[in-house]
């Protein structure tokens, strides 16, 4: 696309309603006025019925094309990366995901592999599969110790070889790969070299296609140069609005959010400013996703299908899966026509609050359309020119329309369900669609199921507890534990993840809780136990290697502080680390011991007043190790080396030292541990962190993936013993 902006379509448009449109105020938001309406204008939504769109479109169109050809001079456009074939990909980019590298059905962490393959057909099976994906491997666990956003990707199972054939599968179904960065991460270890290079390195590693932006306004240019020196030249995508208009030159994709949700849809301003722009639309708290899907049909943009949200499952209601479905079926069909340089939004429409865009190419015009009634909306829709030996298709429905001749035009009559879609193709004498009869009868074959058969009920995902045996009871504590009296506790706990609100599905769901929340309270009759009276040392962990033999079948990152098979002199009395939750299993069932239910814990630490910390209400310095708030992590202290931190009970070392394994949760997609007591490490300069969890309250779920990622160096373990 040029400086200058596409041609009038004059043919298209009724005689104009003179309005007044000023656009020079537009520049920096995403969304640009509506027609109809005073721009700004508060009520949207108060007395709409009054607007008269098909009556002012036209003066809007005209005005908003003069702003685009100033804009994109002030701009300095030049679309040379959107002419890049390399880049082109991203034109036919329509339905991108974000995606957890814990998801389940992308890892099999029983099998130890990657099953791409899984993922991609439950994806295919619910709402017609995905162009691309986002593989995220950082937030929400980047910040529980030390090691920086590229060595996550690192400590992926394989490594980057390991992510390589991941990728490699990707690319075998037709699915491009982005890998992300942000610039928040300055409170971890140093890389020693500038985030472009970094993960520039990694994209030409892995064969990566794309780089997107976390928070970024933007992605600057620094990151899509550095990969163009390797010779491996990606589609940079910013999370957030481009604010740096500039950077559209090569920002050739970004992601779009909370487009307003009016009675008249609101257009795109860098769809407007380029139409070969791709933006996937992003809501991924939204549970009613039918404005969303509205929005980029009638834009001709994508989506972001994003349902594993850092671990909180907000999967697509039936009905909005089966919309996206056909959305994406159809923009993928005409995906030429979908950047049509003359892309037409508010092109006349014979009834009141339904909306359509028209797509013209050589011999060929697409309209897509939605009703943003909540009421059925049948009979006459689009008055076009009449030209003789034009052929009509309702492409919703799979069928070719008899269009009714009246005055020179051809109306075109069909059916939209209430907040539903429709698309028209009209094809010029001689113009051919390869495959259309094909395509034509998937989508009749689908529309025999009306969207509004479907469920929109949006449910939570259950969880399930991981059961853990009881051990054989013992009558009096074995050396080294403490007895837990039976008695009367009320447990009282919330989650601290930073996202997600108090909404259902956020944190675990116990046994007796019917959905995942994030504050859960139950009074509990306790029986006696014996818990280990401080974590596990390295000393002990040593023993029990020299013992047992055991080997891990992943073991990159285990014991990782250690040196030739032993800890270093001196750390026999700190709290062994780099253990996954499977090493820390084999150590109990070895000792004859267990994991402790998180309640086990809560209780062992807090006894029966509800105190916030082991020793009282008050915060006490002295009772923890001194906090690190450096880029590195220091050893942990030795595990009594603070008595003062001691619980009713006796129990040491519960807070403040290294997070300790508990209880395990999983549903479908996700697995997590709950780690208790927080550590010392508190890394700065950003709220996206790992957040502690000191108080005896709050615990924190930690997602699990595999062994060589879920190590860390602040998390350690203590065991417990059912007694008799």
């Amino acid at each position: 696309m040029s400086s200058a902006s596409p041609h009038d379509d004059t043919a298209a448009e009724r005689p104009p309603v003179k309005t007044e449109f000023k656009f020079s105020h537009v520049t920096t938001g995403r969304y640009l006025p509506t027609p109809g309406k005073a721009p700004g204008w508060p009520f949207a939504e108060i007395g709409h019925w009054k607007t008269d769109v098909n009556a002012t479109s036209a003066d809007w169109l005209r005005e908003l094309r003069d702003w685009r050809r100033e804009h994109l001079t002030r701009i300095g456009y030049d679309d040379a990366h959107y002419r890049r074939p390399e880049l082109q990909w991203a034109q036919r980019n329509f339905v991108h995901v974000q995606m957890m590298v814990e998801d389940r059905y992308f890892y099999d962490p029983v099998a130890g592999r990657y099953t791409v393959d899984r993922y991609l057909d439950d994806l295919e099976a619910r709402f017609g599969g995905v162009d691309s994906v986002l593989i995220w491997y950082v937030y929400p666990n980047i910040g529980i110790d030390d090691r920086n956003q590229f060595d996550l990707a690192a400590d992926l199972p394989g490594g980057l070889e390991g992510l390589k054939s991941a990728v490699d599968d990707f690319h075998r179904r037709g699915v491009r790969v982005f890998l992300p960065t942000m610039p928040w991460d300055n409170g971890t270890r140093e890389q020693g070299e500038p985030d472009w290079r970094a993960i520039a390195r990694i994209v030409k590693a892995v064969g990566a296609d794309g780089i997107n932006g976390d928070t970024y306004n933007g992605v600057p240019r620094a990151f899509f140069d550095a990969c163009d020196a390797l010779g491996r030249p990606v589609v940079v995508q910013p999370e957030s609005t481009i604010s740096a208009e500039e950077q559209l030159n090569w920002n050739v994709q970004s992601w779009g959010k909370k487009a307003p949700n009016e009675v008249i849809p609101p257009v795109a301003k860098f769809k407007w400013l380029e139409p070969r722009h791709m933006i996937n639309y992003e809501n991924r708290w939204g549970r009613d996703r039918n404005h969303d899907l509205q929005y980029i049909f009638f834009n001709g943009v994508g989506y972001n299908a994003w349902e594993n949200v850092w671990g909180i499952w907000n999967q697509f209601t039936p009905r909005d899966a089966e919309s996206l479905r056909r959305i994406a079926a159809i923009e993928r069909k005409f995906a030429e026509l979908m950047v049509s340089l003359e892309w037409t939004p508010y092109f006349p429409t014979l009834q009141r609050d339904v909306f359509a865009s028209r797509f013209p190419g050589a011999g060929r015009t697409l309209w897509t359309v939605v009703n943003r009634n909540e009421c059925d909306v049948s009979g006459e829709q689009l008055a076009l020119p009449h030209r003789d030996g034009v052929r009509y298709y309702d492409l919703w429905h799979g069928v070719e329309l008899q269009p009714l001749r009246a005055g020179g035009e051809a109306v075109l009559e069909f059916d939209l369900e209430g907040r539903g879609f429709g698309a028209v193709l009209a094809l010029e004498p001689g113009a051919q669609v390869e495959g259309l009869d094909a395509f034509l009868a998937r989508m009749r074959e689908w529309a025999k199921t009306p969207l509004r058969s479907l469920s929109a009920q949006w449910k939570a995902l259950p969880q399930r507890l991981v059961e853990v045996a009881p051990t054989a009871p013992a009558a009096v504590a074995p050396e080294g534990m403490v007895t837990i009296p039976a008695g009367e506790f009320v447990f009282a706990v919330g989650g601290i993840e930073i996202e997600g609100q108090t909404w259902e599905g956020v944190d675990v769901q116990y046994p007796w809780e019917n959905s995942p929340r994030r504050f859960h309270r139950r009074r509990m009759r306790m029986r006696a136990f014996h818990i280990d009276r401080h974590p596990v040392t390295n000393a002990q962990f040593k023993a029990f290697l020299d013992a047992s033999g055991y080997q891990p079948r992943d073991a990159h990152n285990f014991l990782r502080d250690w040196r030739d098979g032993a800890p270093l002199p001196g750390w026999e009395n700190k709290p062994v680390t780099w253990v996954s939750l499977e090493d820390a299993r084999a150590y109990a069932a070895w000792a004859g011991k267990r994991l402790p239910r998180e309640w086990e814990w809560q209780y062992a630490a807090q006894g029966g007043d509800g105190r916030l910390y082991p020793w009282g209400n008050d915060w006490d310095e002295a009772a923890v190790p001194p906090p690190n708030r450096g880029r590195r992590l220091r050893p942990p202290a030795d595990v009594d080396a603070h008595p003062r931190g001691a619980s009713p009970f006796g129990v040491l070392d519960l807070v403040g030292n290294v997070w300790q394994w508990t209880d395990e949760y999983e549903d479908e997609h996700t697995r997590a541990a709950i780690l208790r007591g927080g550590s010392a490490y508190r890394p700065q300069t950003s709220h996206w962190y790992f957040p502690q969890a000191y108080r005896l309250d709050q615990h924190g779920k930690y997602l699990l993936m595999a062994p060589s990622k879920d190590r860390s160096g602040c998390i350690g373990f203590r065991c417990v013993v059912d007694a008799e």
